[in-house]
């Protein structure tokens, strides 16, 4: 074994040899060569780095995707302050949106969505937009239309219809 690892060791020597000492195009080939470890050596480190705050990063995605899969995709009663950023960050985007007229309240992943909105069609965009996100289990609508009494409101005593 140790004569065919001599072998190919001296086999390999032979033909880099022989590819950067020919006569025509060698001297282009070490130059090339020369930039080429010159220029990893002064980047290399930062490339290193690099690559491994890349790879750090994709194991810490891996590792939040197999949490949220293995949780069901709910959000646990601790989270519910993340739910709820991530719902107003989701539904608030839009310029026109009702940012000072809604009111979002998450407890254990449901969601409650309260205030006043312009029009019915309004209202069902942002229970859809919350829908998606991830995280919510259930979604209360209790949005309603200037001159409305709110739905947690109707049918309360003392309410007004």
């Amino acid at each position: 074994m140790a004569t065919l690892t001599t072998f190919v060791a001296g086999a390999g020597v032979g033909a880099a040899a022989a590819y950067f000492f020919d006569q025509e195009s060698g001297n282009r080939r070490r130059k090339l060569a020369a930039d080429k470890a010159a220029r990893f050596k002064r980047e290399g480190a930062g490339t290193v780095q690099g690559a491994a705050q890349s790879a750090g990063a994709q194991a810490k995605s891996v590792a939040a995707k197999a949490q949220h899969k293995a949780t069901g995709g709910d959000s646990a009663p601790g989270d519910d302050n993340t739910l709820k950023s991530k719902i107003e960050t989701e539904i608030f985007r839009d310029a026109d949106a009702p940012k000072g007229n809604v009111d979002v309240s998450v407890v254990n992943g449901v969601v409650e969505l309260r205030g006043q909105v312009d029009d019915p069609s309004q209202s069902e965009a942002l229970e859809l937009k919350t829908r998606m996100v991830s995280g919510v289990r259930e979604v209360r609508n209790l949005l309603h239309l200037p001159g409305e009494t709110p739905p947690n409101i109707v049918g309360t005593p003392g309410a007004s219809s």
